[in-house]
């Protein structure tokens, strides 16, 4: 019983993990007053027919804090590629000059600051759902071990370090939260 509850605890830290780095990625599509590569990082273009990351078909870079850059391999895709950026939601306006798309990046109002600071804390939340949803599936699981056999104690001690691992998860997505949302209040 021992094995499967420490099997529990390593799958639960395994379920925290991807929920951490779920939350990074998301927090890294929010920006913060200067231009950056990441923040097209979710947009598809339309390569032949099948969906396809932008990073696949172009490159992305900055020119300065201000402009971003997207040169596609082909010629014939800076129109998708101008489409996928339009249609992914970012708030960036693509400019064609012939050879690749001009992006910049308009700086932050203090309004636009606080309502991208409240988008970074409702990530937070949701990666906070995303851990107790983990915890229950832990918790219930020694339930049922429990029900099987497991002495009270031992299940009392799965629980105590099930809670410990979640407060953990927590507090670091508290701090990375917290980290983003500085970094969008400085101007």
């Amino acid at each position: 019983m021992t094995e499967e509850i420490n099997m529990t605890k390593d799958e639960l830290k395994s379920a925290n993990d991807k929920t951490i780095s779920h939350l990074d990625s998301e927090l890294l599509k929010i920006r913060v007053g200067k231009a950056s590569p990441d923040m097209l990082h979710g947009v598809m273009v339309d390569y032949y027919g099948s969906p396809t990351p932008l990073q696949q078909v172009a490159n992305v870079g900055t020119l300065d804090g201000r402009t971003i850059t997207v040169q596609p391999w082909e010629k014939g895709l800076l129109d998708e590629c101008s489409r996928g950026i339009i249609n992914s939601n970012v708030g960036l306006t693509p400019q064609d000059n012939g050879e690749m798309l001009i992006i910049n990046v308009p700086p932050l109002t203090e309004e636009r600051r606080r309502d991208l600071s409240k988008k970074a804390k409702a990530e937070g939340e949701q990666a906070k759902v995303g851990i107790r949803n983990n915890r229950k599936d832990a918790m219930d699981y020694v339930k049922e071990l429990k029900n099987e056999g497991l002495s009270e104690d031992m299940a009392k001690d799965a629980e105590s370090d099930i809670q410990a691992i979640t407060d953990k998860y927590t507090a670091m997505i508290d701090q990375r939260v917290e980290d983003k949302e500085k970094d969008i209040m400085t101007i």
